[in-house]
Order: structure tokens, then C-alpha cells, then sequence
């Protein structure tokens, strides 16, 4: 990229078109008829970019009733650990597709990489409806992960660089309330599929297919989608910035937001390509081992472990696997419900206060579980007590944990390193979820429900204290506010170093 001297300033171009655009900007700018088309036009590119999470949703979801399906002999023939691993290479895939996704999202722009992954959803998909084995299944829910991975990271950028500072957390957990969505529907056909055409051999195969649909309106809605204004505004374009600002807000707010996206970049000496280099500076390796801790912490409350086995975990409870499938709707209904209600309070209660009580939450949710386990063993209540639990514990997660955790990796990092650390953590997130979806039926048949979730439980505990110490509050402050004071408080580290060296010299 340029040097600061190369950045572009709009305040350069011909004074006649700038004006005659304010001019007619101006005019318009407090017309019921002008702000409702903004608002709409938002909406409208919220509701198509989101359409990635709804694909990721329906992905990780359906494996859940498809695997019974699958692990028939005269199928794919599953073991507990071939299970865990055609879950769980989906999370592989995404691992690496998320660092990927992030650079590829900083060097050609964020609708540029969700237009391509589309193309990739449609692929990977048909790759697993017609798996013929084992091992092509695992290469194609790789690939199909690269997909997921990478729209996990430039969605929620895409969106955070797109929405006004006070409902920014309301448009980026949108990315989330697809995700659950997806999930939801996923639970559904599967529960309808397996009622209707359960002796079919192949049904599985149906479950698969339908992703194929959302993926292809994804790839139509995002031709008429405009890029992000801070993306372009990275890369020097601050008259196309502006023009997608005025599109989605006030012409005198949209001139405002330009230029602080410009003093930001100029601050920043940020005409440079973001590298891995960047990521010596001080407050900027905070940011990252934060966003590293959130991630990690999002996985280790085993919400996969339910997301991914929950037909199997009600199965072991007592149910049987087509009243097990009907139960897992439940749980995806309750994340969506679930999801409405994280949203609505984000931007209220806050970032820091919502993720440790929705920590709090799963982790007694969990420990609960485990106890009725032993408790009740052999119970004919038990498979109801398990159903409630597992829906008590993602009301909690779904309300609060997910949410969270997806918006602060779009809101902690600097403009020009969004892209790549994003990648960086949800990388650690994905390898995370990863480990979980294939050791999870391996622990499962190798301890039981009770000893395996003992473990989330404990490693729920870890979670609330990290929150409690390090994730700092980032509620209804601008992107650029964000980043800004953690710089001052990296100043005010090296400051008071400087005078501890200066005290012990001098004694």
C-alpha cells in the first residue's frame, strides 16, 4: 500500500461535483421518504451478508441428525471416532478458512470474499450430498469449513464497518441470530426427513442437499451489495467511502465518519499492508490475546458438544432417535428465541456484564446435568430433566456467550489489522470447536454424559475468571474510540515503566 503522503483527500476533488453531491445529500437528508430508504438499504445488506451465517448454522447443525443416518452399515459406517471426525473436520476447515478469509477479506475487500465463499458452500455441499465413503466425506466438509471459516470472520467485520456506532451491536449479532436460524432448520428437516423417509437409506443425503439453496441466494443478493466504507476508505478510495455512507446514513454524518475513518488511518501510518509484524506493538498484542481468550472461551462451555451430539446426548437419556431428533428442535428454537433477546440487550446491559453471567449460566446448566445424570440414571424422567437442562444451557449461551463473543472479534481490533487478527483468533476459536466435535464422542462413550461435562464445568469456571480480569467493556463507543484507548493505555504502561527505571537509577 501507500505512504501517508499518498493518502487520498477528498477534499481534492472538483469543489463542483463535491458540492452539487452535499447539495442534493442535504436536501434530502431529513426526509421521512430519504431516512426510511437508508434504513431500509441497511437492512437489506444486514439480511443478504448474514445469509453466511445462516450456511454456517445449517452446516454445524445438520450433522446432528444426520449422523445416526450415516453410522448405518450399509452407509458410511460410523465409529465414535469417525463420528467426531465428520463433525468436526467441518471446524478444521474453518480453522484455517478464517485466516485465510481474513487476509483475503483485507487485500480484495469484504464483498468480494463473501461472494467467493458462496461459490464454495454451493461446491462443498454437493461434494457431501453424493460422499461415497468415509474419507470423501471428511475432504469435502473440509473444504466446506474453509467456506464456514472465512464468512465467520468478514461478515461481522463487513457489518461492524457498515453500522452507526449505537446499533452496531444489534446489526453484527444479526450474523449470530442466522447462525442459530440456521441451526434451527437444519434440527427441523432433519426431524421431518427422518419421519417421513427415516427407512430411505440415503435420506441423509436430503438433510445435506438443502444448504444449497441459501448458498446461491447469498451469491445473488451479494452482486448488489456495495462494499465496506472503511474497507475502501483503507485502501485510499474515500470517494467511494463516502458515496456507501450516504447511502446508509445522514449526508453531514456520513462526511463526520469519513473523516475520523481518515484521521484513524492516518494516526495509524495505516497505508501499509497489515502484517504478522503488527502484531509486536504492545496494545496491539493485548487486543489479540483478548480476542484469543473470548474465543476460546465461547468453545469451552461445550455448546458444541450439544450443537453437534445433541441427538445422541437425548438418545442416552432415554429417548429414541426420531422423539430425539423432535427434541432437538426445542433446542434450536430456544437458541433463537434466545438469540431476539441478546440482541435487544446488547446494546443496554452491555458487552462484559452479559458475557459473565452467560458464562455463570452454562457453566451451572452443565454442572447440573451432570449431577441429574447420576442421580436419575434409569429414570423415566431423566430424558425430559437432560432436554430442559440442555435448553437452560443455551439460553444462556445463545443469549449472551455467542453473541458476545462475535461481536467483540468485529469490534476490539485497528482497521487494518481487523482482517488478519480476526482470522488469527477465530482460528484458535474454530481449532477450539474442533478438538471439542471430535474428542466429545470419544470421552462420551469412554466416561459417560455425567464425567464429560464435569470437565466443561471446569473449564467454565477458568472462563469467568479470565472475563472477570481482562475483557474490557467496548459498549456505545465507536470503532475508532475502541482502538484509541487501548493505545493510551499501552502509554500509560510505558509511562510509568519509564518512571520505575528513573526511580531505581536514581538510588
Amino acid at each position: 500500500m501507500k505512504n501517508n503522503e499518498d493518502v487520498p483527500d477528498f477534499s481534492n476533488q472538483s469543489s463542483s461535483s463535491m458540492n452539487k453531491a452535499s447539495a442534493l445529500a442535504d436536501t434530502s437528508a431529513g426526509s421521512p421518504k430519504q431516512k426510511f430508504s437508508r434504513k431500509v438499504f441497511l437492512r437489506l445488506i444486514t439480511f443478504v451478508s448474514t445469509f453466511g451465517g445462516l450456511l454456517y448454522g445449517y452446516d454445524t447443525g445438520v450433522v446432528n441428525g444426520a449422523l445416526p443416518f450415516m453410522s448405518r452399515e450399509d452407509q458410511l459406517n460410523l465409529t465414535p471416532f469417525t463420528k467426531g471426525l465428520v463433525a468436526s473436520s467441518l471446524l478444521l476447515g474453518a480453522a484455517f478458512g478464517a485466516v485465510l478469509g481474513g487476509r483475503f477479506s483485507d487485500r480484495k475487500g469484504r464483498r468480494k470474499t463473501i461472494l467467493s465463499v458462496a461459490l464454495i458452500f454451493i461446491a462443498a455441499t454437493l461434494g457431501c450430498t453424493f460422499a461415497s465413503s468415509v474419507g470423501v466425506m471428511v475432504f469435502w466438509r473440509i473444504v466446506l469449513g474453509l467456506a464456514v471459516g472465512a464468512t465467520s470472520v468478514t461478515v461481522p467485520a463487513f457489518l461492524a464497518e457498515l453500522a452507526p456506532a449505537e446499533s452496531r451491536g444489534k446489526l453484527v449479532t444479526i450474523n449470530e441470530l442466522m447462525i442459530v436460524t440456521g441451526q434451527l432448520l437444519a434440527y427441523t428437516f432433519n426431524a421431518v426427513l427422518a419421519n417421513t423417509m427415516g427407512e430411505m437409506a440415503h435420506v441423509w443425503r436430503y438433510m445435506l442437499v438443502v444448504a444449497t439453496l441459501p448458498a446461491v441466494i447469498l451469491w445473488l443478493g451479494m452482486i448488489f451489495v456495495p462494499e465496506s466504507p472503511r474497507w475502501l476508505a483503507s485502501k485510499g478510495r474515500f470517494g467511494q467511502a463516502l458515496s456507501v455512507l450516504q447511502k446508509i446514513r445522514k449526508n453531514e454524518r456520513a462526511h463526520e465518519e469519513l473523516n475520523a475513518i481518515k484521521q484513524t488511518i492516518e494516526e495509524e501510518g495505516k497505508v501499509k499492508k497489515a502484517t504478522f509484524k503488527d502484531i509486536k506493538l504492545p496494545h496491539v498484542r493485548r487486543i489479540l490475546l483478548i480476542g484469543i481468550g473470548i474465543a476460546m472461551t465461547q468453545q469451552l462451555t461445550g455448546v458444541n458438544s450439544i450443537m453437534y451430539y445433541g441427538t445422541e446426548i437425548l438418545k442416552d437419556s432415554g429417548f429414541s432417535t426420531q422423539a430425539a431428533l423432535i427434541g432437538n428442535i426445542a433446542n434450536g428454537l430456544i437458541s433463537v428465541i434466545a438469540t431476539f433477546v441478546g440482541i435487544a440487550l446488547l446494546d443496554r446491559v452491555g458487552r462484559r456484564p452479559m458475557l459473565f453471567t452467560g458464562l455463570l449460566g452454562t457453566t451451572i446448566s452443565l454442572l447440573l446435568i451432570g449431577i441429574f445424570s447420576i442421580a436419575l440414571k434409569g429414570s423415566s424422567a431423566l430424558p425430559f430433566i437432560i432436554l430442559g437442562l440442555t435448553v437452560l444451557f443455551l439460553a444462556f449461551q445463545q443469549g449472551a456467550v455467542s453473541p458476545v463473543t462475535w461481536l467483540m472479534q468485529s469490534e476490539i481490533f485497528p482497521l487494518h489489522l481487523r482482517g488478519l487478527a480476526m482470522g488469527i483468533t477465530v482460528f484458535c476459536l474454530f481449532t477450539m470447536n474442533f478438538l471439542v466435535g471430535l474428542l466429545f464422542p470419544v470421552l462420551f462413550n469412554a466416561f459417560g454424559l455425567s464425567s464429560t461435562f464435569f470437565i466443561f464445568v471446569a473449564l467454565g469456571i477458568v472462563s469467568i475468571l479470565f472475563v472477570k480480569r481482562y475483557v474490557p467493556e467496548t459498549k456505545g463507543r465507536s470503532l475508532e474510540e475502541i482502538e484509541r484507548s487501548f493505545q493510551k493505555k499501552e502509554k500509560r504502561y510505558f509511562a510509568g515503566k519509564k518512571k520505575v527505571l528513573a526511580k531505581n537509577a536514581n538510588i
